[in-house]
């Protein structure tokens, strides 16, 4: 037997496969999520440095309304995408992207496939699962509440960037974070993310998404919260999320965070 042949089989026998191999892809890979008999395309970042180490921490970033769509692309070229493209090692984790369609926001169906996409990514990478972070900008920055609100348990930490928990009207965009059954909304929320260490960032000029609906949200949670943090950006539009993904605090914040092991 040659000593290739040998080399594959043992790693047969051990169960090395691609995603612990030394040759495993690393950098921007496409990935694919079936859903009733559906394909969505979605994006992951894989560190160069993937194959050193067992326990990565793992990041669910959801995009803004600028890049909704199918191609599964987009969502890299804005936020925390182009933040790795500038600065990849910024980041030591597993980045999921997944797209939502034009027309979608980050609600319903489409908040249970981003879900989804990172319960695979869970499944197939070496990770922590008490080190998944979620963040999203805008459209992404609402979602990132959302999901928060509904599933507290399953994040370390989350970073909303100038998003809304109430209904932004201007926008077409309706679907509250708190459903109407659980009473008044922020204080709802408060109690409800309590102990999910949070950081929210808003530009105080944002003439997209109103600042005070962060304003409001960091309030509430001030009286129910000791992990609760905001940041507002004196003169800053609408784009709060550049110098938020490359602030080396917001990142050595995010990465100590740590969720109680179950």
């Amino acid at each position: 037997m040659r000593l290739t042949d040998l080399a594959a089989l043992l790693a047969g026998c051990l169960g090395v496969g691609a995603l612990g191999a030394q040759g495993a892809e690393t950098g921007f890979l496409s990935r694919t999520l079936t859903r009733a008999g559906q394909r969505h395309r979605y994006q992951i970042h894989v560190p160069a440095e993937y194959a050193t180490r067992t326990d990565w921490p793992v990041v669910l970033y959801l995009h803004g309304a600028g890049e909704r769509g199918e191609d599964g692309l987009r969502p890299t070229q804005a936020g925390l995408g182009a933040a790795l493209r500038r600065a990849p090692k910024r980041y030591p984790a597993i980045v999921v992207i997944p797209q939502v369609p034009v027309g979608t926001q980050w609600t319903g169906a489409q908040a249970d496939l981003a879900l989804a996409a990172l319960d695979q990514v869970l499944g197939e990478y070496r990770v922590d699962v008490n080190r998944v972070y979620l963040t999203g900008l805008s459209m992404g920055g609402h979602g990132t509440w959302y999901l928060a609100y509904r599933h507290p348990e399953r994040f370390a930490a989350a970073a909303p960037i100038c998003g809304w928990t109430q209904d932004l009207a201007s926008h077409g965009l309706m679907v509250p974070v708190v459903p109407p059954e659980d009473g008044p909304a922020l204080p709802a929320l408060a109690r409800r993310l309590a102990k999910l260490p949070l950081w929210i960032f808003h530009g105080d000029q944002d003439t997209v998404v109103p600042v005070q609906g962060s304003r409001t949200a960091f309030e509430a949670l001030q009286a129910e919260s000791t992990v609760a943090h905001y940041t507002e950006y004196p003169g800053l539009n609408h784009n709060s999320w550049d110098v938020t993904y490359a602030s080396d605090a917001f990142v050595s914040w995010l990465f100590a965070q740590r969720r109680p092991k179950r």
